[in-house]
């Protein structure tokens, strides 16, 4: 009778055991007030007096720690120091293992994911070695470092909305950085198209009329990603559209450009930028690529042209070692295709890259589609091409078309 009566005290300490915690857990309680709880019921309702809660939380970390010679708390642990998978003995004469001051190890898992294991200490009383329950001791710690993962999972999802809002906010706010309308008639056609691989990027294209009859426009490309690229993009458009206002030299345009990129991104970051400004009047087209994939400049009756001189990439040399302004004169009709380096390096299943060679042949295929029908036509190509396969940067396509008056 006394040992059934020890038991049933012993299943009935455990029940409340687990109703306390579990009340706690509901409680919404932080997680040391969890871990305190689950401290004292097991040293102090239980009599278990040699104990160490190791838990993964990017690193195996010891959360409790009680009746050890060692301070396990202080040390760091090697990912691969746990190899157990069910309750196991501690083997005492494997003079390797650093866990022999305990005698058994409790592991906890779920969906066979390893999430913790409890190492105990069977201390004798009276000469007996004390029985642990290790059935109790992984249901109550199972409970606890599931409901402490919930919490923590809880909290990722807090924070990644919290994120996701930013990112949203930031994208409305960089759609709001490219030209609302571009002019698209019998004398003038512009067309873009923007894809950006992640929520916001790091391209960049303009038009900006100067004058009735000048414009400028550009493309560009940020090294890096997110929001440190969409930042730096900003700041080239701000300062290229003050610039534009005050200037038509492309020339000095240009290197004002430079000068205030590698002051912002003190040399960490880089952009890839081709500008052209074209007077309709005078028939003149003068561009500077610096650094960017070459456009295509296509002229009825003429070889298609590479437009690829100019300068080194914006915002790693201050000044500029070298620049060259190109400028072509009569130009009555032509049409100019600019692109970032996403479009060129999108990959087929097969690893294969889409490449200038197939553009520049997609192009002379199609010598009179307007950028409307060039565009459709190009975006239906490249989908083809890479059939299921997402892009891997951000693609940006851009061209003007201009013809005689």
């Amino acid at each position: 009778m006394e040992k059934l009566q020890h038991r049933f005290n012993v299943k009935k300490m455990e029940l409340d055991s687990l109703l306390e915690v579990t009340q706690a857990i509901n409680s919404n309680l932080p997680e040391e007030s969890i871990y305190k709880i689950y401290h004292f019921t097991l040293r102090a309702n239980l009599n278990i007096n040699k104990l160490a809660l190791f838990v993964f939380d990017e690193a195996w970390a010891c959360k409790i720690n009680f009746g050890t010679q060692t301070d396990w708390g202080q040390l760091v642990l090697p990912s691969n120091v746990f190899t157990y998978r069910e309750t196991t003995a501690i083997d005492k004469k494997d003079v390797t293992n650093i866990f022999q001051e305990f005698d058994l190890v409790v592991p906890i898992a779920q969906k066979g994911q390893l999430l913790a294991y409890v190492f105990l200490g069977n201390e004798q009383q009276d000469g007996e070695t004390q029985r642990i329950d290790t059935v109790f001791v992984q249901t109550l710690t199972n409970i606890v470092i599931v409901a402490i993962e919930n919490k923590k999972l809880a909290r990722r999802q807090l924070r990644q909305e919290a994120l996701n809002r930013e990112m949203e906010i930031a994208r409305q706010v960089q759609t709001l950085l490219f030209p609302k309308d571009l002019p698209y008639s019998d004398t003038i056609q512009v067309k873009a198209h923007y894809f950006p691989h992640r929520v916001i990027g790091g391209d960049y294209y303009d038009f900006i009329q100067i004058s009735e009859t000048e414009f400028l426009i550009c493309i560009a490309d940020v090294s890096g990603k997110g929001v440190p690229a969409a930042i730096l993009m900003s700041n080239l458009q701000a300062s290229l559209r003050t610039l534009a206002r005050q200037t038509n030299h492309l020339k000095t345009i240009v290197e004002e450009l430079n000068h205030l990129i590698y002051q912002n991104a003190r040399g960490e970051n880089f952009i890839t930028f081709f500008a052209a400004i074209y007077n309709q009047v005078q028939q003149c087209f003068c561009y500077i690529n610096a650094g960017h994939n070459p456009p295509l400049f296509l002229v009825p009756g003429q070889p298609m042209r590479l437009l690829d001189k100019g300068a080194t990439i914006l915002g790693a040399f201050q000044p500029l070692p070298s620049l060259e302004e190109t400028v072509l004169k009569g130009i009555g009709r032509f049409t100019l295709f600019c692109y970032t380096d996403g479009l060129t390096e999108v990959n087929n299943r097969h690893g294969e890259e889409f490449g200038p060679e197939n553009l520049a042949r997609f192009f002379e295929d199609r010598p009179n589609l307007d950028p409307d029908a060039l565009h459709e036509r190009l975006i239906e190509e490249i989908n083809a091409f890479k059939a299921e396969k997402d892009f891997d940067d951000d693609v940006t396509l851009l061209t003007c078309r201009i013809n005689d008056r």
